[in-house]
């Protein structure tokens, strides 16, 4: 079955596969290397804005993204061709990164006015969040807001489902009418319904912050909203050129 996919799916997900061993099992410390972090923290490098979407912490994390990838990905990789489809990919995975910073970067602003109000400088918190140099007497030594700011800013973003949400979006427009079968769910759904159902569910995990989620669930809306607007523009690009 494998040997079925196109050559680009098939590449994306050897790719994950290997980083994830090396990352969870061999080179456990690379992986704050590939992840991204808010582009203002001392812990952002510059390629991670890629990286990221390679690496993945956990196994069932790696398993749904590239399960996904596998499912919808080679359809879109036939009809847009190589070269178009891994720049969709990558620009869904950045657009991810895009948004999901958008959405810190006034969480972190209201942080940032808080300490202000209390005589705390926020400049040092920026200063001292570094993930490869963690000074933990200087994050004691903060007030909750200080804390709450300081982990934001060396909190990694990993994984691929900015992508893979943009691939999902993308078949969803291309092919509105298919059925899906989902997982715990008995009866297929057409895809025009079920992607109003996986935006509307980001948008409310996203905007409710539930304790102990760790899932950036606006990178999410991110990629399917970046997966939306290439697809549709390709889509009436492809439409236009038909008519002549």
């Amino acid at each position: 079955m494998f040997r079925e996919i196109t050559p680009l799916v098939k590449a994306i997900i050897v790719i994950n596969v290997i980083l994830f061993i090396l990352t969870n099992y061999i080179y456990p410390n690379l992986l704050y290397y590939l992840a991204a972090y808010y582009p203002m923290s001392e812990s952002f490098k510059s390629w991670q804005i890629i990286t990221h979407m390679f690496a993945h912490g956990g196994w069932m994390h790696l398993l749904f993204n590239m399960f996904t990838l596998f499912s919808f990905g080679p359809v879109l990789e036939k009809i847009l061709g190589q070269r178009k489809f891994i720049i969709f990919y990558l620009v869904c995975g950045l657009g991810s990164f895009v948004i999901y910073n958008l959405w810190n970067y006034f969480h972190i602003l209201q942080l940032s006015q808080k300490l202000i109000a209390l005589n705390v400088n926020p400049a040092a918190v920026f200063a001292n969040a570094d993930i490869f140099n963690i000074n933990n007497s200087y994050y004691n030594s903060l007030n909750p807001g200080g804390k709450e700011l300081f982990q934001l800013l060396v909190t990694p973003m990993v994984g691929a489902s900015g992508a893979i949400f943009g691939v999902i979006t993308a078949f969803a427009i291309l092919f509105p009418n298919a059925e899906l079968m989902m997982m715990f769910i008995p009866v297929p759904i057409k895809a025009k319904v079920l992607l109003p159902i996986v935006i509307a569910g980001s948008l409310f995990l996203g905007f409710s912050q539930f304790e102990g989620d760790n899932i950036a669930h606006f990178a999410h809306l991110g990629g399917a909203l970046i997966g939306f607007l290439w697809i549709r523009n390709w889509k009436n690009n492809q439409n236009r050129f038909d008519r002549f």
